[in-house]
């Protein structure tokens, strides 16, 4: 032959096992240049996992190709994945404890700068005033703290031109911090301990209280013996003013009261429905229903508001105002929702026939609004002439029946025979024009006249 070791040569040994991840090749004789002395080693030692007798059947002299271990170059993988594995969660543990450590720090932080002695309760910052912040003195939380100072510059001192209403524990006055930004600020002062009981009471309801139809409370201030609470300023005042000032009720047409009777209704409905716990308002009275730039009513003042439920067990100090207090409430001071659905159908003889719930008749003697138009209301002959003159023949002679019908159970004697005021609510809701927010449509309507005269007084 030529002297190449070839597949059929003798003198090529090649040692083949199976066991896995090994091979072996072993050329005899082959010489420098031939194929398979590439990896030549004569006096290397072979390092195989064959057995033995394997390696014993190998001519003397002959060398092997190192044999490469799969097994081993898996376990460096693995260590390796184990190794960044543990440097990975390693790194995310560190990352994690840094998240909670700075969380910590944070909430520390709030808490530590919300503790002042003054602060009443949380009040969510309504984000009217946002826009205004430079005119607040601070925040507490989320309550907003005007300073005093601030609010000294917005009423002229507190000046008596700046006076809005006068109530029974203070007075409110208009305040202008910037060109677009006015509020209604009532300033408590010489706070004893009842008037203290009302200011913390109004700020906790009014923190949680959240409804179109309820008068938002913006913050609040304490100097010295001063309480001022900020409110949402309303454009078109009491309805108290509207109803009995020098305007005598002009700008109310039978829609908008109707309108106003509705939005009253709500936000009853919301306090005693919809809150959790349900809450009665026992200060209810036209003076504390203010009316918005579109005659939208808004309750206020809920410095003597309790929570409904538990009223019956234990009797309740009397607070409130004559001729809005219901007999039980007057009488035995026994306090229910039903106290203001009594409230409620006072009002809604106010709206009605124009007059005070108590009428002064002599220098001695005060008649009551209920006692004197029960038996009118109950009389479709009588009733038309007592309406209040601003409505008189303005409205349909059917929807005047229905209103005085839900006034005259508002105002029952028995709180059993008063009905809840949801149902009261959908009695009014179709009286309505849906303009308005009703469900009344124009066509059905009193008249055309009434209701443009409605919309030329919301322009």
């Amino acid at each position: 032959m030529d002297g190449r070791c070839t597949a059929t040569d003798p003198r090529l040994i090649l040692a083949l096992t199976l066991p896995p991840l090994a091979f072996t090749v072993a050329p005899c004789n082959a010489r420098p240049g031939h194929a398979f002395s590439l990896w030549h080693h004569p006096a290397q030692v072979p390092v195989s996992p064959f057995s033995p007798s394997v390696v014993a059947a190998l001519p003397p002299g002959a060398s092997m190709i190192r044999i490469i271990h799969h097994q081993d170059l898996n376990k460096r993988i693995l260590v390796a994945l184990i190794v960044a594995s543990t440097l990975l969660v390693g790194i995310l543990s560190l990352v994690f404890c840094f998240w909670i450590s700075r969380r910590r720090r944070l909430e520390a932080s709030g808490q530590k700068s919300g503790q002042n002695s003054d602060a009443a309760r949380g009040l969510a910052l309504n984000p009217a005033i946002g826009k205004f912040s430079s005119a607040i003195g601070g925040k507490r939380g989320s309550l907003a703290v005007f300073e005093y100072q601030l609010l000294e510059a917005a009423t002229n001192h507190f000046g008596e031109s700046n006076i809005l209403s006068e109530g029974g524990y203070g007075l409110v006055y208009k305040a202008r911090f910037s060109e677009k930004f006015v509020a209604a600020i009532k300033k408590l002062d010489n706070v004893g301990l009842e008037s203290h009981r009302r200011f913390e009471n109004e700020v906790n309801w009014l923190t949680k209280v959240k409804h179109p139809n309820i008068v938002v409370l913006l913050g609040y201030c304490i100097h010295g013996e001063s309480r001022c609470l900020v409110y949402e300023m309303t454009q078109n005042g009491s309805l108290e003013e509207q109803l009995h000032g020098p305007s005598r009720g002009s700008a109310l047409t039978w829609p908008l009261r109707m309108k106003i009777a509705v939005d009253v209704a709500k936000g009853l409905e919301f306090l005693h429905e919809r809150c959790s716990p349900p809450m009665v308002h026992r200060y209810l009275k036209s003076s504390n229903i203010l009316l918005d730039s579109d005659f939208s009513a808004k309750l206020c003042d809920f410095g003597l508001a309790v929570t409904a439920g538990n009223q019956n067990k234990n009797k309740i100090k009397l607070a409130g105002s004559v001729g809005y207090l219901a007999p039980e409430y007057l009488c035995d001071g026994k306090l229910t929702d039903k106290s203001d659905v009594y409230a409620f159908g006072v009002i809604l003889l106010e709206l009605l026939i124009g007059k005070k719930p108590v009428e002064e008749t002599t220098t001695a003697q005060r008649q009551s609004l209920v006692t004197w138009a029960m038996p009118h209301l109950t009389d479709r002959a009588k009733l038309l002439n007592i309406l209040d003159p601003a409505i008189r023949d303005t409205m349909d002679l059917k929807h005047l029946y229905q209103v005085a019908a839900v006034a005259v159970l508002c105002v029952q004697p028995e709180p059993s025979y008063r009905p809840l005021i949801t149902d009261v609510l959908h009695s009014l809701i179709p009286l309505l024009p849906s303009k308005l927010g009703g469900s009344l449509r124009v066509s059905e309507n009193l008249s055309a006249e009434a209701l443009k005269t409605s919309e030329d007084s919301l322009d």
